[in-house]
């Protein structure tokens, strides 16, 4: 094994070690109203109170978890990542390679993560949903409760579960991970635009035009389309995908969402929404939108990423470094069967992360910055996202 080799597979082991001895279990930079001092104070009814108190945990670099009684807890989008790395890993123990479990231990963890994934669906709605850990207050739009589904978190789940479906063959996991396209169909808005329609984030209005969310929802109705062959799922499916390929500019960018406020194009809503017009595809046979993905890969690899391996959040500045950037490019791009030919590039920005983004207990920072970085422990939105993505790496680069 060459050195930069090995150097990944400890930097790996470390992080694996760290989040299975907390049982998955960890903060989140959104989850500062889960607070029992916070919930204990009249301030929980005023909408600004919320929204300062969960911005001021966001962007501290000093963690006051702790001390303001925040309990670490299991995130379902975070469980899916986890999922989803295990499973990369158990396709590498069938391979031979075992240095990060056996497929007897491997399979039990999948096992335990699908159960536990279904377990906390949220309940009430049409199909298979699920949900964050904590109340959120979005901007001063709305309040997401805990557990209110988003078609961002229950694709997470889906995708998990359908991939530990194949490797488990158990039935009851893929029929109940299918319903989630009730969910998308029955319990989602729809905004026309142009030629096709956006769905929204979540059951809630007032987020009903982020362009990854729509696609992300398509991605869901293709995956039921591909299990069950049910054509108006995939007719609706490339309604969606339509309407983000309008909204992809000449250039191959996309902007966050059509509000005012969600003009600005970053590094990995543009991987989450490549990923998704991808697996619509693959699970499709619909290839009719490669252009755009051609086109949008390019503006991804070209605007994101310094020669160095650091990888930008934004298309015109640099920082934050945010940890979902260099964790979702090595995701993309295999789901794209992009890889190697982007070999060098992401070993680069992988090795990069990993000598400053890696603290020395194995656990990944949020957010690197120019003056004092964000290096608090986030389950979901640092580990769990890099867990998967060198999984994903550690499958894509094993030897022939």
């Amino acid at each position: 094994m060459s050195k930069l080799k090995s150097n990944i597979a400890s930097s790996f082991k470390r992080l694996k070690s760290y989040c299975e001895a907390e049982n998955f279990k960890g903060w989140d930079p959104y989850d500062g109203m889960n607070s029992k001092v916070f919930q204990a104070l009249p301030l929980k009814h005023w909408d600004l109170a919320r929204l300062a108190w969960i911005q001021g945990f966001k962007r501290s670099p000093i963690n006051f978890r702790k001390l303001l009684l925040v309990p670490k807890e299991h995130n379902t989008k975070g469980l899916a990542l986890f999922l989803l790395g295990y499973c990369r890993l158990y396709k590498l123990a069938e391979t031979g390679n075992e240095d990060f479990g056996t497929k007897d231990q491997i399979l039990t963890r999948i096992n335990e993560l699908s159960d536990l994934l279904l377990s906390l669906r949220s309940k009430g709605y049409s199909g298979s949903a699920w949900g964050y850990n904590f109340d959120w207050q979005a901007r001063r739009l709305f309040l997401f409760k805990k557990y209110t589904p988003t078609v961002v978190a229950t694709c997470f789940c889906v995708e998990a579960l359908l991939e530990a479906y194949e490797i488990t063959k158990d039935e009851h996991v893929l029929k109940e991970t299918l319903t989630a396209a009730d969910f998308v169909v029955n319990d989602l808005s729809r905004t026309k635009h142009q030629r096709g329609i956006i769905f929204s984030y979540s059951v809630l209005d007032g987020n009903n035009t982020v362009i990854n969310a729509s696609l992300l929802g398509a991605k869901i109705l293709s995956y039921s389309y591909k299990y069950t062959k049910n054509q108006q799922h995939a007719d609706l499916a490339k309604q969606a995908v339509i309407a983000a390929c309008d909204l992809q500019s000449e250039d191959g960018s996309w902007i966050y969402g059509l509000l005012p406020i969600q003009s600005w194009i970053d590094s990995f809503h543009t991987g989450f929404n490549l990923d998704a017009i991808e697996t619509y595809q693959q699970n499709t046979g619909d290839q009719s939108f490669q252009k755009h993905l051609d086109s949008g890969l390019k503006y991804y690899l070209e605007n994101f990423f310094e020669a160095d391996g650091m990888p930008k959040y934004y298309h015109d500045k640099t920082f934050p470094i945010d940890i979902h950037c260099p964790a979702q490019v090595i995701v993309t791009l295999s789901k794209m069967k992009a890889f190697q030919p982007n070999e060098a590039l992401l070993s680069k920005v992988l090795h990069w992360t990993i000598d400053n983004m890696q603290h020395k207990k194995g656990y990944f920072y949020y957010q690197y910055r120019q003056g004092m970085s964000s290096k608090i422990s986030y389950m979901r939105w640092s580990n769990a996202f890099m867990f998967n993505a060198m999984a994903h790496y550690l499958l894509e680069t094993k030897p022939e």
